[in-house]
Order: structure tokens, then C-alpha cells, then sequence
């Protein structure tokens, strides 16, 4: 991939302007504030001056290079998923690991022409683990590339899963999910929190799956072209291609899809 590439620089330049902001609160978390729609629309979502701030940094130097591109955001970006070129952006995923003082979070920047995922940069700030994807030009660490493992059953692989803030039904039907796979004899379940980084996750063969019942286009936008670039496949829990809009989302190394698939579609009774 050429790291050069005047989108992918957009996307690391940005990532970065974000991350130096997220580093700053995350040293003086007494400096951290609870914004005004403190919890989204769901009870544990939390939203702090850093991800405003942040947020507003990366709209400041995508509009520098491309001002008439639109900007999808979690915070206050609005733009069109009908854009012709839109930027798809989480200026902090993983708040709640960040506002607790752990350090696995992550910012995530993601450019799509009409509607389709073309690069992408995904920057972990505490650790400088800098991601970058280019559609047909693999998936890469630090620029290194680096490719999904090669497990070829459930009783190999370790497993990573992400939890809506719904404390109810969907709740439930994770668990359960997370019983059967259990039943087959996975190594484990991580729940890391940052569902950017667990999808690196996956790209990177630390994983053989990750699965999550709801997750929104930020959420997964630069990362679900990184599983597919380093040799991977996402859907949703249903098995279809992922809108970008809230849904569940599969990926999986792409070997373990099929069976993956088939334990994750008897648990969406919620």
C-alpha cells in the first residue's frame, strides 16, 4: 500500500490530530467532562469533551484537504451515507475504557466513495499501533502487512465479543450466543470494549472471530475493510453484507464464518 497516498495520508493525518487530543485528557482525566447528552440514547453510553474535541479535529483537516467531502460521525458530523465522498470517523471508540483510566481505545477514519469502503486508518494512542487499509492493497501494522490466521475450527481459535449497552433481551442473547460457542470448544471469549480494535483484531490472527449485535457505521467503517484486506470476512449476524447503518456484525477469519454463523443465527430472538 502506499502509505502516500494523499486519502490514506488524509486518514492518518487525522487519526493523529485526534489521538494527540485523546492522549492529552487520557494524562488528566481530572480535566475529563461529561458532555451535555452524557448518555447518548442508551444508559451507559458515555460521551466526554474529548470525543467533541477530537471529533472536531479530524473534521478540521479532512475539510483542510477535501472541503467539499461530507463527514459521518458519532458526535456532531452529519453527513450523508449517500455522499458521494464520505468520511466515516469515531474520534474515540472505546470511551468508557478511556474515561476509566485503561488505555484500549482507539480512533478510526475511514473514507468511502459512493458508498464503498475505499481506505481507511486506525490509530491505538496510548500504544502509537498505527493501522492502515487501502482497498486492493491489503491490511497493514505499523506498516507491516499482516494477514487473518489460518484456524480451521472453533476448538483452535479464541474468540472476541462486544456488548451493546442494552442490558435486556440483546444482553441475553450475547450470553447464550457465548454458551454455545463455549460448547464447541473455543479457548476463550475476550471483551475488550474498542470494536475497532477488536476487528483488528481479527486481521491481525490474534482471533478467529468477533461478533457483536449491534454496532454503528463508525464503529466498524475503516476496520471491516481491515479484516477483509488481510484475508478475512465480515458480515452481519445474518450472514448479509453490512449496510451502513446500526447492525450486528460477524468477521471472522473467513474459514470459521460458515460455522460461526450458523451458532450466531439461532440468538437474535431479542
Amino acid at each position: 500500500m502506499k502509505i502516500d497516498d494523499n486519502h490514506v495520508g488524509v486518514a492518518v493525518a487525522a487519526a493523529n490530530a485526534a489521538g494527540q487530543i485523546c492522549s492529552r485528557y487520557f494524562a488528566d482525566l481530572a480535566s475529563l467532562q461529561v458532555a451535555d447528552k452524557t448518555q447518548k440514547e442508551e444508559s451507559q453510553g458515555l460521551v466526554t469533551n474529548a470525543d467533541i474535541e477530537a471529533e472536531r479535529a479530524i473534521a478540521d483537516v479532512i475539510h483542510a484537504a477535501f472541503p467539499d467531502h461530507q463527514i459521518l460521525g458519532e458526535e456532531e458530523q452529519q453527513g450523508s451515507i449517500d455522499a458521494g465522498h464520505l468520511w466515516i470517523v469515531d474520534p474515540l471508540d472505546g470511551t468508557n475504557n478511556f474515561a476509566h483510566g485503561i488505555p484500549h481505545y482507539a480512533v478510526s477514519v475511514a473514507y468511502y466513495r459512493d458508498g464503498m469502503a475505499q481506505c481507511g486508518a486506525i490509530l491505538q494512542p496510548e500504544t502509537g499501533d498505527l493501522y492502515t487499509v487501502a482497498q486492493g492493497a491489503g491490511a497493514f501494522k505499523n506498516q507491516q502487512r499482516v494477514a487473518v490466521n489460518l484456524q480451521s475450527s472453533l476448538d483452535q481459535a479464541m474468540l472476541a465479543v462486544g456488548f451493546y449497552y442494552d442490558r435486556g433481551p440483546m444482553m441475553r442473547a450475547t450470553l447464550a450466543a457465548m454458551d454455545n460457542f463455549f460448547g464447541h470448544g473455543i479457548h476463550g471469549f475476550r471483551r475488550m470494549g474498542t470494536a475497532a480494535l477488536d476487528l483488528v483484531g481479527v486481521g491481525m490472527g490474534q482471533f478467529g472471530g468477533f461478533f457483536e449485535f449491534t454496532l454503528s457505521p463508525w464503529d466498524f467503517a475503516a476496520a471491516a475493510l481491515f479484516v477483509r484486506e488481510a484475508g478475512g470476512k465480515v458480515s452481519t449476524c445474518q450472514g448479509d453484507e453490512l449496510p451502513l447503518a446500526k447492525t450486528s456484525v460477524l468477521a471472522t477469519n473467513k474459514i470459521l464464518h460458515p460455522t460461526m454463523l450458523d451458532v450466531l443465527k439461532s440468538h437474535r430472538d431479542f
